[in-house]
């Protein structure tokens, strides 16, 4: 049952967290419950041989968080680090598991409420991104922000690479 309604116009949708960030000029938005915590920029150990989107890997309270760099994943130039870069640390789903991500991002803009009924469908063609990335869009008084399927965008074959990178770097931990 729904509790009182204040705004007709939304009874089906639901109010969600959004946190958006810019990567160049475009605006990219994510569900705040994918994302684990926002960490200023540390030193990244280079992995040999690994896929050019992914820069490094970071130590996150002992663990071995892979970072990715989320402009290389949009086709963009790689990232340029300014003071407004920082890593969000993304909780995707891969295979049935879930596994943490930081994804490298030009600069985080805010954290915002929205009801789930305004957010569009994405423009199949007008989108230079994969369709698959990019699971809605969202108006902004003068702009709009694409709302990012976090999952698809770090996909699966990609993070099958990515594991066995924390896999062996845990084992030489271990050795």
């Amino acid at each position: 049952m729904k509790n009182e309604h204040h705004n007709d116009k939304h009874m089906n949708g639901e109010t969600k967290s959004f946190l958006s960030f810019k990567l160049g000029e475009e605006n990219f938005t994510v569900p705040v419950m994918k994302i684990m915590e926002i960490l200023e920029v540390p030193k990244i150990t280079r992995v040999p041989q690994s896929p050019n989107f992914l820069v490094g890997v970071i130590n996150l309270r002992g663990a071995v968080l892979p970072v990715i760099d989320t402009r290389i994943k949009f086709g963009m130039t790689p990232i340029e680090f300014t003071i407004n870069t920082c890593i969000l640390v993304v909780s995707i789903e891969v295979n049935e598991e879930i596994i943490e991500v930081g994804a490298l991002v030009d600069s985080v803009s805010e954290v915002f409420e929205l009801n789930t009924e305004d957010i569009k469908p994405a423009p199949t063609l007008a989108t230079r991104y994969r369709a698959d990335y990019v699971q809605g869009m969202i108006h902004e008084s003068d702009h709009f922000i694409m709302l990012l399927n976090i999952d698809k965008v770090f996909s699966s074959n990609d993070l099958e690479s990515i594991t066995e990178i924390k896999d062996n770097s845990q084992e030489e931990k271990n050795n």
